[in-house]
């Protein structure tokens, strides 16, 4: 019986192991105008006085590329 238990413990193990992580980056904009690559949109910053200005960015790279646009564009100082 123990057998069986690890052997269906270590298949749940391999299975979310074998899942991909769901990692999306957003920029966003705080109260103050302070703009930031946020590490994952699905998580918010803490507090009301915050929105996003570009969200879903598939890797830090194109959320850099919508940080530094942002800014050429006068929305984050």
């Amino acid at each position: 019986m123990k057998q069986i238990a690890f052997a269906v413990a270590l298949s749940a193990f391999g299975f979310a192991a074998a899942s991909p992580a769901h990692a999306d980056f957003m920029v966003v904009q705080f109260g103050s105008g302070h703009c930031e690559v946020w590490h994952d949109s699905s998580d918010d910053p803490a507090g009301a006085r915050w929105r996003k200005i570009a969200y879903g960015l598939p890797s830090w790279s194109a959320a850099m590329a919508a940080l530094d646009a942002a800014r050429a564009q006068d929305v984050c100082p």
